[in-house]
């Protein structure tokens, strides 16, 4: 079995829905079977590499509320990731643009370290509030990873990978992602936003035991979930 996660490293929901994915394969007993991928998502593409403005600015901003309404936001996202073991520290997160760390888990991929630079890239934004967009910082996680610096740094420094993220980008508009994380069990079925874990492990243990039931799975090919308290959102069009 296959399972493909699109996510984004600054998406919260993304860490959490990692958080109960993992939780799930736990409780598989074929998880030894199971593949998981991660695949490029960015839920704003345009956003600076560096910027003044807090994650609370930046939410009040683009959903159009108060500084304080912003801030339950986020204290809300505090207590969930809580109750996965983990701990946001949104006062102190750095927002950035993703894309270079993208293209670093891509080169990671290529020498079996996608799953450790996923994770410690995670950890760096939400709980550590580095700077994920900045170079220095992405070859410094890197190394914890197992990744060779200069090799790195190389990467970073030119274009190599980003087709593979555009890919992913693309498929993702294709199948009618509209938010994520997202997770694609065996290219047939999904489940969108941080969905508890029972419910994850249920829905891989429906696909696993019959690959066209379908009940509380969303196929492949539609607009996808609207995106709630369980998931991150994508910004409007600018067109």
């Amino acid at each position: 079995m296959k399972i493909e996660v699109w996510s984004d490293y600054v998406c919260p929901f993304c860490y959490i829905g990692k958080r109960h994915l993992e939780e799930a394969l736990q409780q598989f007993p074929e998880r030894d079977q199971v593949e998981v991928a991660f695949k490029s998502f960015e839920l704003d593409s345009d956003a600076p590499v560096d910027t003044d403005m807090s994650i609370q600015e930046i939410l009040s901003k683009k959903y159009g509320t108060s500084l304080e309404q912003a801030k339950n936001m986020t204290d809300s996202m505090t207590k969930q990731a809580a109750t996965v073991g983990l701990d946001f520290r949104f006062d102190t997160s750095i927002p950035t643009n993703t894309f270079d760390a993208h293209r670093l888990t891509k080169y990671a991929k290529t020498k079996g370290k996608e799953t450790e630079l996923t994770e410690l890239l995670l950890q760096a934004h939400f709980t550590l509030s580095k700077h994920i967009g900045d170079k220095e910082t992405l070859v410094g996680l890197a190394e914890q990873a197992g990744l060779d610096a200069e090799e790195s740094l190389a990467v970073l420094k030119g274009q190599e990978f980003t087709r593979d993220v555009r890919t992913d980008e693309e498929e993702a508009r294709q199948i009618g992602v509209q938010g994520v994380p997202f997770f694609v069990i065996n290219r047939k079925y999904a489940i969108s936003g941080a969905q508890p874990s029972d419910v994850v492990l249920s829905s891989i243990q429906k696909v696993w035991e019959e690959e066209n039931q379908t009940a509380s799975l969303q196929p492949l090919g539609t607009d996808g979930m609207a995106c709630d308290e369980n998931g991150c959102d994508v910004p409007p069009s600018k067109s």
